[in-house]
């Protein structure tokens, strides 16, 4: 019985859609050759930064994101905000709430979107970052954490994001059961690996309260 519901923030909860083509603005390169390089990252395993080096080789990416906060400090530069959230999270959130599971967002995510998704708003019992508790997934301390703020048994608990290396093998290796939602680069990839068969894959969060608490 699953009494505690945990998610992940981008590409589960958050269109990284605004913030990646405002990227490319910046770094002045065509949205769709952008785009199109980070799916290749995604596809071949490597880390989404690595995008940066290709386009700007040797770019420092923090001198990079001050200059930019400096220059427009009040523009969301690589943030977001409530008009990127995908248009089922309130809904499902909300439901998952009502037939009495504990919903909390859990991800990696820079200090700065704790913030953004308290003011959202949203039907969530509690907001974690990767930065306040200084783990990454797929650190199994990051894990011990989720069950630590649950509150209730590993077993019981049920993660659910967009990645199979992230979201999927340590949560299975938590106790936990994971669910894997088809959206982003690395949703629509993870569902066709393998290990995506040790999760349950869902293509929308409007599938989930009905799946994890049955009316």
């Amino acid at each position: 019985m699953i009494k505690a519901a945990v998610f992940d923030v981008g590409e589960t909860l958050i269109d990284e859609t605004r913030i990646w083509c405002r990227w490319a603005d910046r770094l002045g390169v065509p949205r769709f050759a952008f785009l199109g390089v980070i799916g290749g990252m995604a596809a071949t395993g490597r880390p989404v930064t690595d995008t940066f080096e290709l386009f700007r080789p040797g770019l420092d990416l923090d001198a990079e994101q001050q200059a930019w906060a400096a220059e427009e400090p009040g523009s969301l530069r690589n943030n977001f905000d409530d008009e990127d959230l995908y248009p089922d999270v309130r809904r499902a959130l909300r439901e998952l709430q009502r037939r009495g599971i504990t919903v909390i967002i859990a991800g990696n995510q820079p200090p700065q979107a704790k913030s953004a998704l308290e003011r959202m708003d949203l039907p969530v019992d509690a907001v974690y970052t990767s930065a306040e508790w200084d783990l990454e997934k797929p650190d199994p301390a990051f894990f011990t954490k989720v069950a630590d703020v649950a509150g209730v048994e590993p077993g019981e608990i049920c993660y659910v994001g967009d990645r199979v290396d992230n979201d999927v093998v340590p949560v299975l290796a938590a106790g936990m059961r994971p669910v894997l939602i088809r959206r982003g680069p690395w949703g629509y990839l993870s569902a066709e690996l393998p290990d995506a068969a040790l999760a349950t894959v869902i293509d929308g969060l409007d599938e989930l309260p009905d799946l994890l608490a049955p009316a």
